[in-house]
């Protein structure tokens, strides 16, 4: 039985559907009558060629790409060869998962040029005197050569890495680093050989993970190059020293502490012996905590250079005072601002230091630092500023001054310019900082227990240790 749409849905009006046209089709007859009136019917071919579309003339095409093409390289600074890589990129893109075929030398011809230098203003500065003229030097880092570009141009000797990535892509891959730090050592030298800079402190970075008790290798696998800067800086008759961090603690407590500073110290002494640097490369390094007891403290330092350290790493250190808990009093260097002797004016200080030096054959050797302006707390004034501003006035005509300061090879230029001590390359030269933050993340400071006094014969007892042959 047929059902209706009309019977599914109620009350819905149907429309009634229109009948099919019938197709007609002429008769023979007609067909004649119209052949008579168009004598001259198309051909099959020719009626094909009526329904295609007539293309565009291909030369209007071309002159219009062209056209496009001369305005884009007008408009592009790159070079013909840059050029043709970007033609050769656009007809490619729109290809799923394919790149242009890129030669080597289309990637070298494409490679960004470097950016121009910056033109900078640099301030003047207020002439001062003194009769000071000994060599000035920075550490480990120099600025412009660090922040080169492009960054694969950068010259710097502090390249390092994590023990993760030891264990990753092995031993050899980071003594690699040591290798690449080291060469960089020769350009170094050639820049303050230019801008009269003929003092300096080497990155404890240099090799890294040198002195670590699991990871720790020797040196001797870089020894042509290390001769090679040696003999460099003994040439141009630069001072090359190094300072050992703050982790190098002769007075800890813990065993393991002690046998870890004695392998940074002979990895650092191992480095200067094998640039052929004499007496005057010592090693810097400071008293190191209290651990409740200075006493106690200062008899281990002295226990430990006297007993434990190899003989060429005691010929090369230098014990520094700390500005924390050792004063000039009981120590050998400068540091005088946040922890000064009550007993002794700066020139006595540094007449005692140079009698020590004197003893051991080393040309004598102080570091100067500022803090910062506006730093009122004890850690503000701890943080280096970026810049010293004048020299002291008790310093010797002729000795060695290391300048800690922020801007490195920029506060030796300054004070050249501030005291003319030096010709100076203009284009060396960069600008100071606008701001300078007056915060420290170095070690806290520690409230006093006792005086300098009480451990003062430990202290030079020390530095009997460190004057001795034996």
């Amino acid at each position: 039985m047929e059902v209706t749409a009309a019977e599914l849905q109620p009350g819905r009006t149907l429309r009634p559907r229109a009948e099919k046209a019938q197709k007609i089709v002429p008769s023979a007859k007609k067909q004649e009558q119209c052949d008579e009136l168009y004598p001259n019917p198309l051909s099959d071919e020719e009626e094909h060629i009526m329904k295609v579309p007539k293309p565009r003339r291909k030369t209007t095409l071309l002159k219009k790409k062209t056209a496009r093409a001369r305005e884009t390289k007008a408009a592009s600074p790159c070079s013909d060869e840059d050029f043709s890589l970007a033609k050769i990129k656009k007809q490619s893109k729109g290809t799923k998962n394919q790149k242009a075929p890129l030669t080597d030398n289309d990637a070298e011809n494409c490679k960004r040029a470097p950016k121009a230098e910056p033109v900078y203003v640099i301030p003047e500065v207020e002439r001062k005197e003194t009769t000071f003229r000994g060599r000035l030097g920075y550490a480990c880092l120099n600025t412009i050569l660090r922040n080169k570009k492009p960054a694969d141009e950068a010259v710097f000797c502090s390249r390092t890495c994590r023990i993760e990535t030891i264990k990753k892509n092995g031993i050899e891959w980071v003594k690699d680093l040591g290798r690449r730090n080291i060469e960089d050592m020769l350009k170094i030298i050639e820049w303050n050989e230019e801008n009269n800079i003929r003092f300096m402190r080497l990155s404890s970075e240099m090799f890294p993970f040198a002195s670590h008790e699991l990871y720790g290798y020797s040196l001797d696998y870089c020894a042509p190059i290390l001769a090679e800067v040696g003999a460099l800086a003994n040439k141009y008759g630069h001072r090359l020293t190094v300072h050992p961090g703050q982790f190098t603690q002769l007075g800890s407590p813990r065993d393991s502490v002690i046998k870890a500073s004695i392998r940074e110290l002979e990895y650092h002494a191992q480095m200067l012996n094998l640039m052929g640097i004499g007496p005057d490369g010592v090693m810097i390094i400071h008293g190191g905590g209290v651990y409740g007891d200075k006493e106690a403290a200062l008899a281990r330092i002295r226990k430990t250079v006297e007993e434990d350290l190899p003989k060429d790493v005691r010929d090369r250190l230098v014990l520094e005072n700390d500005e924390i808990w050792i004063s000039h009093s009981s120590s050998t260097i400068i540091h005088d601002a946040l922890n000064p002797s009550s007993d002794l004016t700066p020139s006595e200080i540094i007449a005692r230091a140079n009698v020590i030096f004197a003893r051991r054959g080393i040309k004598p050797k102080q570091h100067l630092s500022e803090a910062r302006e506006g730093a009122v707390t004890v850690m503000e004034r701890r943080a280096h500023a970026d810049r010293c501003q004048k020299l002291p006035e008790a310093l010797p005509d002729d000795m060695d001054l290391m300048i800690e300061a922020k801007d490195k090879e920029q506060a030796v230029l300054h004070l050249y310019r501030l005291y003319n001590l030096q010709p100076v390359i203009y284009a060396s030269l960069r600008p100071p900082a606008d701001i300078q933050t007056k915060e420290t993340k170095g070690r806290k400071s520690h409230r006093k227990t006792r005086s300098n006094k009480a451990f003062a014969s430990n202290a030079d007892a020390i530095v009997d240790a460190l004057g001795s042959d034996d």
